[in-house]
């Protein structure tokens, strides 16, 4: 899959944005804040439906617009397809392909990228929800139905919390609350079709991550990958992850009972204690915890393999070409070794799209085609280091 051409209005710094891309390696340069990554999370924005550096889409939207228009054309073989999102302020967003208004939801299917960034380190070393949203963002890539199952889940969610917080206020008892039954039932379909899928996951990428791992590391310290499950009676987001992973096809059972053993604790606090949404993916080398045990340069490889293990399985999968890589600011982040491993890892694909604030920082291989971003307007720059072939 190739991106062949981005156009923007009133997203992020861009009032408006054109910019035509080419097969292969396309680096976008400029100081820091002057809009660079800004384009290139607009192209996977429209591809995952969501940032890899916020979790809202209201930034998104330029100060004092009401509406943010993201429109890509990707060719898929000698097939161009047009896609349109629009992020709005207030009321749903919209979307379109070919000028056909279709749900949000549909734009996955029409493209694939993949980012690595700075923030994945926080993958890595963050939060469970940071590793909760890689893994969902890559469910969705795969299969894009799930962005529906993962939106139902959520609201499901948020409707049981409502009514635990008012049988709390109220002083209800679980026993009388016979509406939690029918939230309870619509969570668990929901809740164990998204923990079987990424159980799924985990599994697929264990063979994928220690190869990326070995490869940009050049040492194997066999890294895995396991889902801490609150169905089995863990609680990573309270700091207990005792709990592993479970048979697929028994999580409704085990949730229906975790959600039965948790029912007075979740009317005391108000909230949902069981479910995908407490889950957390442990990540391990050399069998201990990447979070808390590896090093910088350690963390940094396991974020990269998880990114591009995640590039290789959707190429296996895919009928209609590469997942578009890009490189957001990685290069500044890596010593001159795994520089140099991540570029000949990543050339391989149809198409990379590079941001850097220093355009030496980025290996030679991937500087064939440059623009140059200045306070978010883009110039084009065939040839050269940008300060130098523009004289600036």
């Amino acid at each position: 899959m190739i991106v062949e051409h981005v156009s923007l209005v009133d997203f992020r710094n861009y009032a408006t944005a054109d910019v035509a891309l080419v097969a292969g390696p396309n680096l976008f340069v400029g100081r820091n804040g002057q809009g660079k990554t800004n384009l290139a999370e607009a192209i996977a924005y429209v591809a995952t439906l969501g940032s890899h550096r916020v979790s809202g889409d209201q930034a998104l939207v330029r100060a004092g617009a009401e509406s943010a228009i993201l429109r890509i054309r990707v060719a898929h073989a000698e097939r161009s397809v047009q896609l349109e999102a629009q992020l709005n302020r207030t009321g749903r967003n919209r979307a379109r392909v070919n000028g056909v208004d279709v749900r949000p939801a549909e734009l996955p299917r029409y493209a694939q990228v993949v980012v690595f960034a700075p923030e994945d380190l926080g993958i890595v070393r963050g939060d469970p929800s940071a590793r909760r949203r890689f893994a969902d963002q890559l469910l969705v890539q795969r299969s894009p139905r799930m962005a529906g199952v993962l939106a139902d889940y959520d609201r499901v969610l948020r409707q049981r919390g409502a009514l635990l917080k008012s049988a709390r206020a109220r002083g209800i008892r679980g026993d009388t609350l016979s509406t939690l039954d029918v939230w309870d039932d619509k969570l668990v379909a929901l809740g164990s079709e998204i923990i079987d899928a990424r159980q799924v996951l985990a599994s697929e990428l264990a063979a994928p991550i220690e190869a990326a791992y070995a490869a940009i590391a050049g040492e194997d310290h066999h890294p895995e990958l396991e889902w801490v499950l609150s169905v089995r009676g863990a609680d990573p987001e309270d700091g207990d992850e005792a709990g592993s992973t479970t048979p697929i096809g028994a999580t409704a059972e085990l949730f229906r009972e975790a959600l039965a053993h948790k029912r007075t604790a979740e009317l005391e606090r108000g909230l949902t204690l069981v479910g995908p949404h407490r889950d957390d993916l442990r990540l391990s080398i050399r069998g201990l915890p990447v979070k808390g045990y590896a090093s910088h340069g350690e963390s940094w490889s396991v974020a990269l393999a998880l990114r591009l293990a995640s590039a290789q399985l959707l190429r296996a999968e895919s009928r209609s070409g590469d997942p578009v890589l890009i490189l957001d600011d990685v290069f500044a982040e890596l010593d001159a070794q795994r520089r140099a491993r991540l570029s000949e890892l990543t050339a391989q694909f149809e198409q990379v799209i590079v941001t850097a604030a220093v355009w030496e920082d980025v290996p030679e291989a991937l500087r064939l085609r440059t623009v140059r971003i200045e306070n978010g307007r883009i110039v084009p720059d065939p040839s050269g280091p940008p300060d130098e072939a523009s004289g600036v």
